[in-house]
Parts: structure tokens; C-alpha cells; sequence
């Protein structure tokens, strides 16, 4: 799919755009699979929560240089970068010559937690630059300029469908189809709602666990087709698990040993990060109560909730506050 261009705006609004863009719970699964060539590939699938997000804002100065970019608030160097490079990408489209400019941002997403943060800013950031020149730009592009700007990115630009991204090549491997099961999730932030430095964490062979990956990616695909919320907790357990290996969570076991006791379908965590959330099935009997005593549970452990919500259609549930909402650098996604 190419960029099209949008209908003729008046002048005065050419000059400005907005863009918008959700983020994520961490992931359902993340490993190295093979792709269509039987290569090695990293890639993942997310867990999508709808609220929490970034919005930003792109006006053109006439005159400026496209390379000229001044971001609101100071320090969002990958948003600027996107800022850049989409307009590079608009120049070549039928729009009005594009200008460099100004980019505010805003949004309520913690930083450093596995929440796809700076990927959210770059996806909004790209759809504001493309609003400001009138020109449409197909998420396969958003997924390359992203890709870019921070040398790896969440599957943002493409919805809340469940889809294997290969987040360092900014394309999709696999749709799984077109929603995951139905789950409530209780989220919550291990090591304190500290940020991850992701550039820090040891990187290890995969050669051992491609079998593993391919085991996990059957039983996912098989969970949408059937809409298995078990069969969906069976996997994001068994990835988290294997994910262990690297980030080490001081709090791991005690999260599987509440996801025991309150009947829940499996656990979730960012495995780039310190977001995790306990999965349970929308239809389990006592579903309210089991939400109570996962709530408590995690804070006699230390752990603390952060907000309560559904992968589909399902019971309205209490929601919590984030806890961790400071904005600080986070690095690319492993």
C-alpha cells in the first residue's frame, strides 16, 4: 500500500496536524520464530489496552528547513527523529512542499515499564506529521519510519489486532486473526514501577528454543481461532517463563502462585520491561470476587495493582490508577 493524498484543505489548516496513538500491556508472547525464508527472526505479540496514550501536535513554520524540529517537552529525540523522517516522506507524496517545525506531545503513558511509550510518541508523532501535509501514510510505512527512529517498535500503527511483528524489522510475520480471546486483566508494575533499561539486558543464543517459540506460536494461533482464553494464559505463562532467563523478576513466582490460588488463566509480563498483568476468564463463576483477592494478594506481596481491564467485550470491571507516570528516556525494545 502506498501514501495517498488527501483532499485539498484550506491553507490555514495544511499547516497543522494532529496524531493519536494507544499503547500496550507488555506481551502475550515474544521469542524468535521463523519467517516465510526459514530465517531466525525476533518478534512478538502484544497485549493492546485501550486509554492510556500519546497525542501529538505538528505545525509548520513556512521557511523552516524539514531537518528543523523543536519537541515539547525537551528530550524525545526518537519522536524528533520520526518527526524528520516523516516529513521526508511526505515530500515525495502530492501534498504542499513540507516545513520542518514544531512538536508537542502529551500523553499519560509511564515510561521504562514494557508499555510500547516511545513507540506510541513516534506513531502519533508520524500521523500529526502526515495530517500537517495532508497525506494519508499506510501503517506499513508508519512501521518503517518507526522502526527508524527507534531501531525497534511495537505493532502500534496497526490496531489491536493480534499479529507476530517483527518489531526489528517493522513487519508482520503472521495475523492471528482478528481479536485476541477474551480475558479481564489485572495489571500491575513488578520492581517497584522501576524503569527498564533495555540496552542493559543480556542477550542470549535462541538457537535452542526456535522448537519452543514454533510449539507456543501453534497453541496462540490455535487460542484466536477458538477464542481459548485458557489455551491464551497457557501461552503468555510459558513465554514469560521463558523470558525469565533474562529479566529475572524478583516477584515471578509469586505471581504465578496468585494466578494459582485466585483461578486465573495464566500471567502476562512486558519482556522488555516492568509491566505484568494476571489473566482470567471473563466467564470463570465469582469473576468480581477473584479480582478482589488478585488485587489484595499482589499487595501483601509488595506488588502493586495498576489498572483492571478486558482484551474484548466482557463485565465492566473496577479500574485502578497508574503508579508510575514519570517520563523518563526509555531505550529501543529488545
Amino acid at each position: 500500500m502506498t501514501a495517498a493524498t488527501r483532499p485539498p484543505r484550506t491553507a490555514a489548516r495544511t499547516r497543522q496536524g494532529t496524531g493519536r496513538a494507544a499503547c500496550h500491556h507488555g506481551e502475550i508472547l515474544q521469542g524468535v520464530f521463523l519467517d516465510e525464508r526459514r530465517r531466525p527472526v525476533h518478534a512478538l505479540v502484544t497485549l493492546p489496552v485501550d486509554g492510556p496514550g500519546s497525542t501529538a501536535r505538528f505545525t509548520q513554520h513556512p521557511g523552516a528547513s524539514p531537518d528543523e524540529v523543536t519537541v515539547v517537552p525537551a528530550g524525545r529525540d526518537k519522536a524528533r527523529t520520526a518527526a524528520v523522517l516523516a516529513l521526508r516522506e511526505c515530500a515525495a507524496h502530492h501534498g504542499p512542499e513540507p516545513y520542518g517545525g514544531e512538536l508537542t506531545l502529551t500523553g499519560n503513558l509511564p515510561i521504562g515499564l514494557g508499555m510500547g511509550s516511545s513507540t506510541s510518541d513516534v506513531i502519533a508523532t508520524v500521523r500529526a506529521v502526515a495530517d500537517s501535509c495532508g497525506v494519508l501514510l499506510p501503517p506499513v510505512t508508519i512501521a518503517r519510519i518507526a522502526v527508524r527512529a527507534e531501531g525497534a517498535s511495537d505493532p502500534l500503527m496497526h490496531g489491536a489486532r493480534p499479529l507476530l511483528f517483527a518489531q526489528r524489522e517493522g513487519r508482520v510475520l503472521e495475523t492471528l486473526g482478528s481479536a485476541l480471546p477474551p480475558a479481564v486483566v489485572v495489571g500491575c508494575a513488578l520492581g517497584g514501577g522501576a524503569p527498564v533499561d533495555t540496552l542493559s539486558l543480556p542477550t542470549r543464543p535462541y538457537d535452542d528454543d526456535l522448537a519452543a517459540y514454533a510449539h507456543l506460536r501453534r497453541m496462540l494461533r490455535r487460542a484466536v481461532t477458538d477464542a481459548d482464553t485458557a489455551l491464551l494464559g497457557r501461552v503468555s505463562t510459558a513465554s514469560a517463563r521463558l523470558r525469565q532467563r533474562v529479566l529475572r523478576h524478583e516477584e515471578f513466582p509469586a505471581l504465578t502462585r496468585i494466578a494459582d490460588r485466585t483461578g486465573a488463566a495464566g500471567v502476562q509480563i512486558a519482556h522488555s520491561g516492568n509491566v505484568a498483568g494476571l489473566l482470567y476468564d471473563p466467564r470463570t463463576p465469582g469473576l468480581r470476587h477473584r479480582l478482589r483477592r488478585c488485587a489484595r494478594a499482589l499487595a501483601a506481596e509488595g506488588i502493586t495493582p495498576t489498572r483492571t481491564f478486558t482484551t474484548a467485550a466482557s463485565p465492566t470491571t473496577e479500574e485502578y490508577t497508574w503508579t508510575n507516570t514519570s517520563r523518563k528516556p526509555s531505550a529501543a525494545r529488545t
